[in-house]
């Protein structure tokens, strides 16, 4: 930077008084003074600019370590799922082997094996959307609460409300 001190801006000041005139160089210092503001806020967007720059190239470094990290993670998972499958065929086929030698043991005394040996599968069943009956309002108020309001709980069409509370003609 720039080393401007006390008098060397003095110096500048004088130098511009002179050059300049008393009647201009308020202008002249204003317009240089929003110029400077332009230049220095010109300067801070330039280098906020490079910082997120930066910053979005950290994040992409760090995506990708993250990336890479899950895909080791899920490589080992499924090599493990592999080597626990093939261990768990072999040892079932090795069970089914001396079963089939030895005598025949009913089903039923393996827990595990219960559902297979009845023949049940165990599909869920389907789901049945419930068809409320939209005329018939069900609401959470009782019905005493509603009679001691005066809420109306019957429906009626207009004339039959007119018909309703139509006062009676004398006989």
């Amino acid at each position: 930077m720039i080393d401007i001190g006390l008098s060397k801006m003095a110096l500048i000041g004088v130098v511009a008084l002179v050059v300049i005139g008393p009647e201009k160089l308020p202008k002249v210092a204003r317009t240089v003074g929003t110029l400077l503001g332009k230049a220095q806020r010109y300067v801070n967007d330039v280098k906020s600019e490079v910082n997120r720059s930066m910053e979005l190239d950290e994040l992409r470094k760090m995506k990708e370590n993250v990336e890479s990290a899950a895909r080791d993670v899920e490589q080992s998972v499924n090599t493990t799922a592999r080597d626990f499958e093939k261990d768990w065929n072999d040892v079932t086929s090795s069970i089914n082997d001396s079963a089939s030698g030895a005598e025949q043991t009913s089903a039923s005394e393996y827990a595990w094996n219960s559902d297979a040996a009845s023949g049940q599968s165990s599909v869920t069943p389907a789901y049945h959307h419930p068809r409320k009956n939209w005329r018939l309002k069900r609401g959470a108020v009782p019905q005493w609460y509603k009679a001691r309001a005066g809420v109306r709980t019957r429906a009626q069409s207009g004339a039959a409300r007119v018909a309703r509370f139509r006062p009676k003609k004398p006989l």
